[in-house]
């Protein structure tokens, strides 16, 4: 059953007004999040969550996803964040989700067909970046959850998903492992909080990032003083982002699609 949760402000991000409303889903690991938006990134609706299916196939995603707007108000186009690679046209990966399921899948032409509305989907780092960096400069967004998502951002707007997760971080663990959830179930908060104060001083040695925010579900499980560069971003981000696909300067990132026909089956 969809959650609400008590998260109710998403920060308004700058742009031009616009009475178009936007479904801003975020699919994670664990939880798929969902709430309507407007052209700014105000929320219009609940903030909607409901724990990601197992087996976490296409189908059953899309039927998750097509519950949760039964609970929110009418909209006009659809952004996504995808934890994995998106490319243009399909999903490269989905290494939480499982890309044996996801691979080469046109998720957006699935949701097109679904609802018969306009699509737009990236990497789920990069549309919580879109919610959150502000610029000039260079920029980093780490999000903590089931695994581990990172994007670079330069002067607020040009970008590129880091495919950070799944690479070494120490020994046999990649990212995801060594600062996931299961990690953090396995050794605790207090080891957990040390791995992932050591992460975030690396990426920034690595990434020479002027300033580098922290994001998703276990973002709030950080209890060690951040350094000034570093800085948590509201939970909410990932769906404020999810506004930004839409404005005008993201054109360039999305390839044109046939025309929409009008629903058979949904009044949305």
């Amino acid at each position: 059953m969809p959650v609400a949760l008590d998260t109710t402000t998403v920060t308004p991000l700058g742009g031009t007004d616009s009475h178009q409303r936007v479904l801003s889903i975020d699919i994670g690991g664990t939880l798929i999040k969902a709430a309507i938006v407007d052209n700014r990134g105000g929320l219009a609706s609940e903030f909607l969550t409901t724990p990601t299916s197992k087996p976490a196939t296409p189908e059953a995603v899309i039927a998750q996803i097509a519950r949760l707007t039964t609970a929110l108000p009418a909209f006009d186009r659809i952004s996504v964040g995808f934890p994995g690679v998106v490319h243009r046209v399909c999903i490269g990966t989905a290494p939480n989700l499982g890309t044996e399921y996801w691979k080469d899948f046109d998720l957006e032409q699935a949701l097109r067909q679904e609802f018969a509305k306009p699509v737009r989907i990236l990497n789920d780092a990069i549309v919580y970046g879109l919610g959150t960096v502000k610029g000039p400069g260079r920029e980093c967004v780490l999000t903590f959850g089931t695994g581990m998502g990172c994007a670079l951002f330069c002067d607020g707007s040009a970008f590129h998903g880091l495919e950070l997760g799944q690479h070494y971080a120490c020994d046999n663990l990649n990212y995801d492992q060594y600062v996931g959830h299961a990690a953090y179930l396995a050794i605790g908060l207090e080891k957990w909080n040390d791995r992932v104060a050591r992460v975030i001083s690396a990426v920034h040695a690595l990434t020479n990032s002027d300033h580098i925010y922290l994001g998703g579900g276990n973002s709030r499980r950080i209890t060690f003083d951040l350094p000034a560069w570093a800085t948590i971003a509201p939970l909410s981000a990932g769906v404020a982002g999810g506004a930004r696909l839409w404005h005008a300067d993201m054109e360039r990132w999305f390839p044109a699609r046939e025309k929409i026909s009008e629903p058979q089956s949904r009044n949305r």
